[in-house]
């Protein structure tokens, strides 16, 4: 896939290419090079993150009437969260796309997801500076409907529990605890609340109509949160 090819499917053309170049350059790429900061995609990354959350903001608010605070703030962590922008990165070929440094490329950096989820932030902060804040939301939108969509419907189906486990264990942690601590509701449309403690902390919280499903949305809420926590 060529530039022009990556855009078309990106949904949005750049007036000014360099931004999308820039936005494209992993910090690796200058320090092969001997190159000092400031020439890679990280600042942009800092600019996307921020218009990122504007814009996912703007449309749950809107699509949640009835959400409250911390239900918007958890959904839209999950929509926002590494591995959903490692897998939007990955749907539009991002990797493929990237100035990697040599070592960075050999060890698998173009499949690496904290790289591919901080590329699209900084495509996203590229988009601003090109076009302004209409078209950076209407791109937004392009690339995370599916993924909005699903998180408000949950819809996002997984074995968060077993892939927390593995996680967990793969850094030598065997201490992990979903603890209920509050239900709400006749017995016939019960809502469950559980707080997950991974090595004695926190690192998630999750509700559900069942004890398994608010299990479920717990991990998957430590997962997309990991690297505030011990994860």
């Amino acid at each position: 896939m060529n530039r022009t090819e990556f855009q078309t499917s990106l949904g949005y053309n750049f007036r000014d290419t360099e931004l999308l170049e820039k936005a494209l350059t992993h910090s690796s790429y200058f320090r092969g090079r001997g190159m000092g900061p400031g020439k890679d995609n990280e600042r942009l990354e800092f600019l996307g993150d921020a218009f990122l959350d504007a814009v996912i903001s703007e449309e749950l608010y809107k699509r949640m009437p009835r959400g409250e605070e911390g239900r918007l703030s958890k959904t839209r962590a999950l929509i926002v969260c590494e591995s959903s922008l490692a897998r939007i990165g990955n749907v539009i070929e991002l990797g493929m796309q990237m100035h990697l440094g040599r070592g960075e490329d050999i060890s698998g950096g173009r499949h690496r997801e904290s790289i591919i989820a901080d590329a699209v932030e900084a495509v996203i902060g590229a988009i601003f500076l090109d076009g302004g804040y209409e078209e950076t939301k209407a791109a937004v939108m392009r690339l995370f409907r599916k993924t909005m969509e699903a998180a408000i419907n949950g819809r996002m189906h997984s074995d968060y529990k077993s892939e927390l486990q593995e996680i967990i264990q793969g850094k030598g942690i065997t201490d992990i605890k979903y603890i209920l601590y509050k239900e709400e509701g006749p017995d016939h449309d019960k809502t469950f609340y559980v707080n997950l403690f991974v090595d004695g902390k926190i690192a998630g919280s999750g509700s559900g109509k069942s004890k398994k499903e608010a299990e479920q949305n717990a991990a998957k809420e430590a997962i997309c949160r990991r690297k505030q926590y011990v994860l």
